[in-house]
């Protein structure tokens, strides 16, 4: 059994002062590079993934057109390429085995929406790692968290979110999908 860490989106667009900043999204940032630092040696392969959206048109409907809902829509953020879609300066990139970049022409709120550069799946990646396990961290809990975390169950692994290393758009909002990932089967522990 083999366990790996999701990083979660942690970009600029994602943090304060970002296009979709949440609030404790620079903290989640540095604690997920001090966890790197303090036990990236328990993790088989780690992976980070990314907003990557395309640049031209509303990709499949997540790029609000008039007024964003916030809720199936919202403003453009995290296109390809731009600062925006980097990832935070405080996140540490340096023990990422593997990007995931997801959202093009779509939503993509989950990792296993996305590909690697060669364009491989998630599912290639973590089957020929021998991946068993996840410890899933990053932004935003009640979106991309909580879809990846809920994929990752769907897909047989165990998983567990670390509570002290994500941050909600919505804190209500996130405690409930924490919730939803415990009913799912997943575990929340403190970072």
């Amino acid at each position: 059994m083999a366990r790996a860490l999701f990083i979660i989106d942690v970009q600029n667009d994602f943090t304060e002062g970002g296009a979709l900043g949440v609030n404790g999204g620079e903290a989640v940032a540095a604690g997920v590079t001090q966890l790197l630092a303090e036990h990236g040696d328990e993790y088989a392969h780690v992976f980070a993934s990314r907003d990557w959206h395309d640049a031209e048109g509303d990709n499949g409907g997540h790029f609000a057109t008039g007024e964003p809902d916030y809720v199936t829509n919202w403003p453009v953020h995290c296109v390809a390429g731009s600062a925006g879609a980097e990832y935070h300066h405080a996140l540490d990139t340096k023990s990422v085995d593997t990007h995931i970049s997801k959202g093009q022409g779509a939503h993509g709120y989950s990792i296993f929406e996305g590909v690697t550069p060669e364009g491989l799946s998630l599912d290639e990646v973590l089957t020929d790692a021998g991946i068993t396990e996840v410890d899933v961290v990053g932004l935003a809990t009640d979106y991309c968290v909580r879809r990846s975390a809920l994929d990752a169950i769907e897909h047989g692994l165990q998983v567990r979110v670390l509570a002290g290393l994500v941050a909600p758009v919505d804190p209500a909002a996130g405690d409930v999908a924490l919730a939803e990932i415990t009913e799912a089967g997943g575990v929340v522990v403190p970072a």
